[in-house]
């Protein structure tokens, strides 16, 4: 579709002034994708507004001429969410990046979609308060995103999701209303809470344009263990052990395929000894002066159990920041191999019988592919990496691996599971919305979004079809 007309450019520029209307190729390409390498951004044109009433303004225009908007954040999805591949207006928040206000007595802080993770985390230490929401991409991605996707990275098992810390937020409909969801308000039962409808919508109901985060307590003390298994089947009854003892705020796993890349590509010293198939990241807050002592106990019932083939523990902060680099370096190490990924969930208890089954279903369908395994296992998530061999394209590679991505997704469905636990259906997973969504569902979900965008202009083509 074809609108980006010189009167139409003008229209944007009159409102956000003609700075912020972007149609030179480096920007378009700039803000068109995201860290999906496999689509081709085709937008017609970028616009940055700086305000809400800019937002609303933009919204009206685009359903006056049938202008769809693909809104931008920080862009470090991988599910194609923010892409805008069919001739779009991107609706990027870069200028709207300032925290407006802090309310110590409700710990709330009240930001604009722009503010990057990051950059509310060190408000946050500022305050001696903490924002527990933390990824690979906190340096980039934005707020706004990560509620639009409902984010959620290390520290699920203690803290949940992006949605656990929006106390409330702005929106603009895909007609231009503005709505003021939940006030901040703590407890407030008069029916339906909007906001937990545009938290992981991905932004196919409308923009979310201002969000109050709560804050928290900081961890005090954070301490890692990390652990060697020879059999992944264990790790369920380390996992017990370690949280009847512990307060635990991360629980990880990685595979030892993946420790390798990390260890070669940053020329670390392996942690141990002991070569493991598998590795777990234990996270604690070391409250009192035995729970260091009970961690070393745990640890040593766990080994005479025969979980556990080998471990070490942290014994400052710069112990742990090294022990988590085991963990948190494997996405950069491995992505010159331009890995094919799959973000994917089961309730904990059935992690180790699903990863079972992948391991060897993978082995029958990609046996000349390597595959590497990690997570968030303390709330079941794993990531699926499949690195692409230097000897055939790009396009060759993922086309292989969409072929039996069905198969993948129906031993998701086989275990009660999630095609997506953390960068949403985006246009990537699209097609296979019904492995984890019913038919029911899916009807519903397309009522709610001609509710709020009847003219189907907000991120078209994205989650589901109008």
């Amino acid at each position: 579709m074809e609108w980006n007309t010189e009167e139409v450019l003008k229209n944007l520029a009159d409102i956000v002034g003609s700075q912020w209307v972007k149609i030179e190729p480096a920007d378009l390409n700039r803000y068109g994708k995201d860290w999906t390498t496999n689509l081709n951004p085709k937008p017609s044109a970028v616009v940055l507004p700086a305000s809400i009433e800019e937002i609303q303004a933009i919204v009206v225009f685009a359903n006056e001429r049938k202008i769809p908007l693909v809104p931008s954040g920080g862009r470090t999805g991988l599910s194609g969410g923010s892409v805008a591949e069919n001739h779009e207006l991107i609706v990027a928040f870069d200028r709207m990046n300032e925290i407006m206000g802090f309310n110590a007595a409700d710990r709330l802080v009240f930001c604009q979609p722009g503010v990057v993770t990051e950059q509310l985390q060190k408000f946050a230490e500022e305050k001696e308060l903490f924002y527990p929401v933390d990824f690979a991409s906190s340096g980039s991605s934005q707020l706004g995103g990560n509620a639009a996707t409902n984010a959620g990275g290390i520290k699920v098992i203690r803290y949940g999701m992006t949605r656990n810390w929006i106390q409330s937020m702005k929106v603009v409909t895909g007609e231009g209303k503005l709505l003021d969801l939940n006030r901040g308000l703590t407890k407030n039962a008069t029916g339906y809470d909007f906001r937990h409808l545009f938290i992981g919508s991905e932004g196919t109901l409308g923009f979310i344009v201002e969000l109050t985060v709560r804050l928290s307590s900081p961890p005090k003390d954070p301490t890692v263990v990390l652990l060697g298994l020879h059999d992944f089947a264990e790790v369920t009854a380390v996992l017990n052990v370690f949280q009847k003892k512990l307060n635990l705020t991360a629980f990880e796993f990685f595979s030892d395929k993946a420790l390798q890349y990390v260890i070669e590509e940053n020329s670390l010293q392996k942690p141990f000894d002991s070569t493991c198939d598998f590795y777990t990241l234990v996270e604690f807050e070391n409250e009192t002066s035995f729970d260091l002592e009970i961690a070393q106990s745990t640890f040593e019932y766990c080994f005479n159990q025969g979980w556990v083939l080998d471990g070490t523990i942290s014994h400052s902060a710069s112990d742990v920041k090294k022990l988590w680099r085991f963990r948190e370096d494997i996405t950069a190490s491995i992505s010159k191999y331009s890995p094919y990924k799959n973000d994917i969930s089961v309730r904990v208890s059935m992690v180790p019988a699903f990863l079972k089954e992948l391991d060897e279903l993978l082995s029958q369908v990609y046996p000349e592919f390597e595959t590497l395994f990690f997570g968030h296992i303390g709330d079941g998530n794993i990531h699926v990496n499949i690195l692409k061999p230097s000897n055939i394209t790009t396009e060759v590679f993922y086309k292989k691996c969409e072929e039996v991505t069905g198969i993948i997704f129906d031993l998701v469905q086989k275990f009660g599971g999630s095609i997506s636990a953390e960068h949403g259906i985006g246009v990537l997973k699209k097609p296979y919305l019904r492995y984890s969504r019913s038919d029911e569902e899916i009807i519903y979900m397309k009522a709610i979004k001609r509710v709020f965008d009847p003219n189907n202009i907000m991120n078209p083509g994205k989650l589901i079809d109008a």
